[in-house]
């Protein structure tokens, strides 16, 4: 899926398909961006990779890059041991010394629950210490002819709907007709309903009731 297959439907529900267009490939590009932006936010899952996280050295708390947008785990010390996760309110409660504690090798990580782009180490990692984990980022600006990855082309309807509402949404005409709204509605829907399938898909009984399983 690229930017440019999304404006070509883009421009045939708009019923923007001869030239001189109404819209110009440059604006409907920016919509399409503004859009994935948009879905990143709704559902960052769509949007996240796994790698190489940097930490600031005898800080418990730690932020993530400055693309990312939200934390989904960190695995382990980059060629190192597992890094598993608690709760920091547990932590405080059972040995409240943590946050002091001398530098080292994290061997826990605790969720800030107030802010999605910082957690917190322990031990608060030595100079030089890399984790391996995964983080929700904030996509790119992406260029007409260019993939968008890692985004599946299953997300094409949503991203085109999404950017229909866009062009629509500066016409009284549209707004007013809740023919606007109605291209929001499906973007969001559509995007609620692959985070619905995962009770099909992602979990041991799949879609079955717990009676069926044999």
């Amino acid at each position: 899926m690229t930017p440019a297959e999304v404006i070509t439907e883009v421009r045939r529900l708009v019923q923007d398909q001869q030239v001189p267009y109404r819209y110009s490939d440059a604006v409907l590009l920016g919509y399409v961006n503004q859009t994935l932006k948009r879905t990143a936010v709704l559902r960052p899952d769509l949007f996240s990779t796994i790698g190489d996280i940097q930490t600031a050295a005898e800080s418990v708390v730690q932020a993530l890059p400055a693309d990312g947008i939200r934390l989904v785990d960190v695995f382990s010390v980059q060629n190192g041991g597992a890094v598993t996760e608690v709760s920091r309110e547990d932590m405080s409660r059972s040995y409240p010394g943590w946050v002091s504690e001398a530098p080292g090798v994290p061997v826990n990580y605790m969720r800030h629950v107030k802010n999605p782009r910082q957690f917190f180490l322990y031990p608060r990692p030595a100079a030089g210490t890399v984790l391996f984990g995964e983080y929700a980022y904030t996509p790119k600006d992406y260029a007409l002819s260019e993939e968008i990855a890692p985004l599946p082309g299953a997300y094409m309807p949503a991203i085109v709907d999404g950017t229909v509402f866009l062009a629509e949404s500066i016409d009284d005409e549209h707004v007013a007709s809740g023919r606007a709204k109605l291209f929001y509605d499906s973007f969001v829907q559509q995007l609620g309903a692959g985070l619905q399938s995962r009770k099909v898909t992602d979990t041991k009984n799949a879609g079955m009731d717990k009676g069926e399983v044999v």
